[in-house]
């Protein structure tokens, strides 16, 4: 991000824009729906900067810019359809201390002016850094026909109300009171009786929120799926904006956390196999702690909070202390790997079943049914694999497993970085350790990615 998103206090405040032409006059369009005091410099004016300035709405200055003409200006635009007398304009008024943009040339400019939908007071700036204003307009233009113009009355209304509704608790419970006034009670009341009405409307609402009991805690457990955000339910998604405290493992990347809400805070609950962890006990408390103080958990788990997600331990520790819960889904990092390489996890004439199996457990390498994960065509999804890939090839060899099975190890499934290691059992561990990296990584046993699988005799010879 080259350009910091922030809203500037203009009321009362000078603006300066050098420039008498149609260019000078387009950014007036949107300033003047500020509160500063414009200011407007050109030796050959416009007949409509001449009607403005007669209008008291701008101050008109018939001359070049000069030197201190900047001075004690928030902003200065230069904006004379010339590039080197903008160039001037920008060399002058940046030595008087002053902010510069000069139109159409992003390069120079020290900030720019955003695409704007304006629901005074609420106001919505796209930006794109200048590489594809198209799209900004395009943006603005679905932004502006999702939000209804009433939106800005009731902001409004809202923002004279918020010393009274200060009355309420800070947090989940002043949340719904603002959500149910914005999204029900306020477009409900001006369709019926018009902005005269959403005062008392406001009043009687606060009032039912003060004599409500305060709300309880409670726990959504969440798969975030594998990494990638555009994967999460839009289940997931809302609860994730609501939650006052999220709690988190190693697996669910930064991308997801930054769609919580920013004043949430966030816990980091990493655990990692053979590596430091919080313990599952300590887990366990902070949910029921935070929970038990009223406020809106969601436990965010990687891939299906059902699939090695420890979510019995979890669910019992709630149920235990009368904590509320539920269970959101999520997509496992197994269809995740198998989307990524092209496969299926199940197929006709070759598997009728689909193990999901762990690598290891809490006394160390996991013990399975070897035997039958040995035989042809058996396909296993094997998560946390990788430390005892060795161990693995050596049970399922010595039970009678092909060593040319195929074994695809991807790493950071449905993730940009995402890699795909394509060997054998009897390569396994040494592509693995050839491979390097720290990263999660899902063993596909009995599955080759779509493209090499054709060529299976070569591999096999390949990694013999």
């Amino acid at each position: 991000m080259d350009h910091f998103p922030i809203f500037l206090a203009l009321q009362g405040r000078r603006v300066v824009i050098a420039g008498g032409g149609e260019t000078a006059l387009a950014k007036l369009r949107i300033l003047r729906k500020t509160t500063a005091r414009l200011s407007v410099i050109t030796e050959a004016p416009d007949p409509a900067l001449q009607d403005l300035a007669t209008k008291g709405q701008i101050t008109l200055i018939t001359r070049p810019f000069g030197p201190g003409d900047a001075l004690c200006a928030a902003l200065v635009y230069a904006a004379t359809d010339d590039p080197v007398e903008d160039r001037r304009v920008a060399k002058l008024a940046r030595a008087d201390g002053a902010l510069v943009n000069l139109v159409d040339n992003l390069e120079d400019s020290q900030f720019i002016t955003p695409a704007i939908v304006d629901r005074d007071p609420v106001t919505i700036a796209i930006g794109t850094e200048g590489a594809a204003p198209v799209l900004a307009r395009a943006i603005k233009a679905d932004l502006e026909a999702r939000l209804a113009p009433s939106l800005g009355v009731a902001a409004r209304v809202g923002k004279g109300f918020r010393k009274l509704a200060e009355a309420l608790p800070m947090g989940r419970k002043r949340r719904e009171f603002w959500a149910e006034f914005y999204f029900d009670t306020a477009p409900q009341v001006i369709e019926k009786e018009g902005e005269s009405g959403l005062s008392p409307a406001l009043s009687a609402l606060l009032s039912r929120y003060l004599a409500a009991a305060p709300a309880p805690g409670r726990v959504d457990l969440v798969g975030a799926g594998p990494g990638d955000p555009e994967l999460l339910t839009l289940k997931a998604r809302r609860l994730l904006d609501r939650a006052d405290v999220v709690i988190h493992d190693r697996l669910v990347p930064q991308a997801i956390l930054e769609l919580a809400r920013r004043e949430a805070l966030i816990i980091d609950a990493g655990k990692e196999g053979f590596g430091p962890s919080m313990s599952q006990g300590d887990i366990c408390a902070l949910m029921v702690e935070h929970a038990a103080q009223g406020a809106h958990v969601v436990r965010l788990k990687g891939g299906d909070p059902a699939v090695f997600g420890r979510l019995d331990e979890e669910i019992a520790a709630l149920t235990q202390a009368g904590i509320a819960w539920s269970v959101v889904p999520g997509i496992t990092a197994a269809s995740a790997a198998a989307a990524g390489i092209g496969q299926s996890l199940t197929k006709r004439d070759r598997n009728s079943a689909l193990r999901l199996v762990t690598g290891h457990d809490m006394q160390g390498f996991a013990e399975q049914d070897w035997r039958g994960l040995a035989r042809p065509g058996a396909v296993a999804a094997i998560y946390m694999g990788k430390r005892g890939a060795r161990f693995i090839q050596g049970r399922l060899m010595m039970h009678g497993a092909d060593p040319q099975t195929p074994v695809t190890a991807v790493e950071n499934a449905s993730r940009p970085d995402a890699r795909v290691i394509a060997t054998t059992l009897a390569r396994l561990p040494n592509a693995l350790a050839e491979a390097g990296g720290n990263s999660p990584v899902i063993l596909l046993y009995g599955l080759a990615p779509r493209a090499a699988e054709a060529a299976l005799p070569q591999l096999s010879e390949e990694f013999a």
